[in-house]
């Protein structure tokens, strides 16, 4: 760690105020198919914990279905110091863990999902039209978790995913690309959600 980066975790550690605690990434197909784009994978993992993260959710964008299996390698090569859950377009079961991975399932995707699970279990019986409430659909969602910090490599837009999960998170956008994060990148982002005051849509 250089000179610079030493004074930036300083920063974040004699701050106060909190760090968040779900920390999230959107990173594109193309993005972690770069060589070395893994490792940079390996060291968020380590940056995210080390500064206080309980959870961290990656949300790969993925154009191309036939990349989904080049994609699962690339995760599983990672050295995470958590176990990672990895959830991919035909996984039906819900993937859960302090490491959570969904490959190409876009937020509409995802809510599309959820609202048919929901119509089924009225149509069997199973679930009442009034029981049918906010906590009924994030119940079905791939990733259930509400992250505290979003972070958008590479351009300033979410594109299709966390729809309903980042509707109150905090999102920070930097046109560094995925291959070329730093930790300093990372201790930016966690000094902008410091000087940030949290609304809740309030």
């Amino acid at each position: 760690m250089g000179l610079y980066d030493r004074y930036l975790a300083a920063r974040v550690r004699r701050n106060d105020a909190p760090l968040p605690e779900q920390v999230a990434v959107v990173i594109t197909e193309r993005d972690l198919l770069e060589g070395g784009a893994y490792r940079t994978l390996e060291s968020f993992f380590e940056w995210a914990f080390e500064y206080g993260a309980e959870r961290v959710l990656v949300y790969v964008s993925v154009l191309d279905p036939g990349a989904v299996p080049t994609i699962r390698r690339v995760i599983e090569r990672c050295e995470a110091p958590r176990p990672v859950a990895v959830r991919g377009p035909d996984d039906a079961e819900r993937a859960d863990g302090p490491i959570q991975v969904s490959i190409g399932l876009g937020g509409k995707h995802e809510f599309a999902a959820a609202v048919r699970d929901v119509a089924t279990e009225v149509e069997s019986g199973t679930l009442a039209v009034e029981e049918i409430d906010g906590d009924a659909i994030e119940d079905r969602l791939v990733f259930p978790t509400d992250p505290d910090l979003v972070i958008k490599t590479g351009a300033e837009r979410l594109s299709d995913f966390m729809i309903w999960q980042s509707v109150y998170s905090e999102l920070y956008f930097t046109d560094v690309n995925w291959r070329d994060f730093r930790e300093r990148d990372y201790l930016r982002a966690l000094r902008d959600y410091q000087n940030r005051q949290r609304r809740y849509g309030k």
